[in-house]
């Protein structure tokens, strides 16, 4: 609930106060986390999450531990890295409630040893009290994935330009 100040604009209620500081912990308290499941480091990526943190994982699949997304990737990825494109804030941080957003894309290797780059993610947080409670994950690795097993025609894109020539032959 919100309070007008004396000119009429609506401020945070009491104790809910936005600051740019919190916004920018938010973010930093992400791409920590990430670098660190990135390594992989589960247990470690675990300090940055409250202890009831859910996960929906691409296709809708439910987890709640970092290593629950660890071991799903070790399954798809020979390896997988991600490159930040950006990491955004969404106006009105507060201590309570934080919502995040780190884009970029996927390199690494299919399970075969074949390198892909380009292979792009959205990450979707909310940060309360500098915890991860809740982590959404999209990415483009099941279009991949479709076109590699031909059930999909290739496309080129301008992040992987190469990726129906590739495959035209």
């Amino acid at each position: 609930m919100s309070h007008a100040s004396q000119t009429g604009t609506a401020l945070p209620a009491p104790g809910k106060q936005c600051s740019q500081e919190v916004g920018q912990r938010a973010g930093e308290l992400v791409e920590a986390f990430l670098r660190t499941i990135m390594i992989p480091d589960p247990a470690g990526a675990r300090g940055f999450t409250a202890p009831d943190m859910h996960i929906r994982f691409t296709g809708g699949r439910e987890m709640s531990e970092p290593a629950d997304c660890s071991a799903f990737n070790a399954d798809r990825y020979a390896w997988v890295k991600k490159r930040f494109e950006r990491t955004d804030v969404v106006a009105g941080a507060t201590a309570d409630e934080a919502i995040v957003y780190n884009i970029g894309t996927l390199h690494g290797a299919w399970p075969d040893g074949t390198p892909f780059e380009g292979n792009r993610y959205v990450d979707r947080y909310v940060v309360r009290h500098d915890k991860i409670v809740q982590m959404d994950v999209w990415n483009d690795s099941a279009e991949w994935l479709l076109v590699r097993a031909g059930l999909a025609d290739p496309w080129t894109s301008p992040m992987n330009p190469a990726a129906g020539a590739e495959h035209a032959a």
